[in-house]
């Protein structure tokens, strides 16, 4: 596998698979690689003649620069990781490389037709900018054919597939498929992150109950008369009973639209809990 530190490099090896008729596949990442991202690159490596792994933990989708500072870095288990299961190349620039000095401290403009209002762009003013700035600088770079990313960030695969149908009609980005991919779990039903490296073992013992709880709640929306509110609500208390987990939000949404639904039907609970310091997210599908 070949590591690519600069953009030039980065363009110069793709328009040499390109040229020789190969598919490209792209997956995005700010690393500390665990088996979701081996997922989706395993994903790329079947479907795709190349696959791409960007590695950058991107400065301007924070809003905390505590946060920022103490997202885990793991560059060289990651570059072993990919190695070992067939990514061709690693792409991971620096934020210099990335972004000119007026790029970083100037907000980039995108319009979301709402989609970024509710849940965490509600709670993270400005963070889906900060997301459609580095995947489409990403994907100008790469011009893949296929790009995958989790459902776990299921807002973000929402806005990713928007930003990608608006620029489609303009032709920006080719025939280019976005594809989500399933959450990844652990036997215990913790959804994957990157974050859980700051979990103590006892607080990860503690986060396993974020999961329990929502996966109960898919009977409980099964019972007779149910309502979405009621659901919601009976989900925010359950995990808030749980010492150590404070809920932020838990929104059944259209899975669509992202909007409130009156309805189990094609719908997502999104859930972000506090576990101790460490901010979590997960989701769980009603229909």
């Amino acid at each position: 596998m070949q590591i690519i530190t600069t953009k030039a490099e980065l363009e110069r090896s793709i328009q040499a698979c390109k040229m020789s008729g190969q598919t490209v596949g792209l997956v995005p990442t700010m690393g500390a690689l665990h088996e979701g991202h081996a997922s989706l690159v395993r994903r790329s490596v079947s479907e795709n003649d190349v696959t791409v792994v960007s590695v950058f933990v991107n400065p301007t989708q924070f809003n905390n620069k505590e946060d920022l500072a103490k997202y885990p870095r793991s560059l060289e288990r990651d570059a072993e990781l990919l190695d070992s299961i067939g990514a061709q190349f690693m792409f991971a620039p620096v934020p210099e490389e990335m972004y000119t000095a007026e790029e970083m401290n100037e907000p980039f403009r995108f319009e979301f037709d709402g989609l970024d209002k509710v849940m965490e762009g509600k709670m993270r003013p400005g963070h889906f900018n900060g997301v459609v700035q580095v995947v489409s600088r990403l994907f100008y770079l790469v011009q893949p054919d296929r790009a995958y990313f989790g459902e776990k960030d299921f807002q973000q695969l929402a806005i990713i597939h928007y930003m990608v149908e608006r620029s489609t009609l303009a032709g920006t980005f080719g025939k280019l498929q976005v594809i989500g991919c399933p959450i990844v779990r652990e036997a215990s039903g913790l959804a994957l992150s990157s974050r859980n490296e700051r979990l103590s073992a006892e607080e990860k013992q503690t986060a396993l109950n974020i999961s329990k709880v929502l996966f109960a709640s898919l009977e409980w929306a099964k019972q007779p008369l149910a309502s979405v509110p009621e659901v919601q609500q009976r989900v925010i208390d359950a995990i808030n009973a749980v010492p150590g987990l404070e809920v932020e939000y838990y929104e059944i949404v259209d899975q669509s639209s992202l909007l409130p639904t009156d309805t189990f039907k094609h719908a997502i609970g999104c859930v972000t809990v506090y576990c101790g310091p460490v901010r979590l997210i997960d989701n769980i599908k009603y229909d």
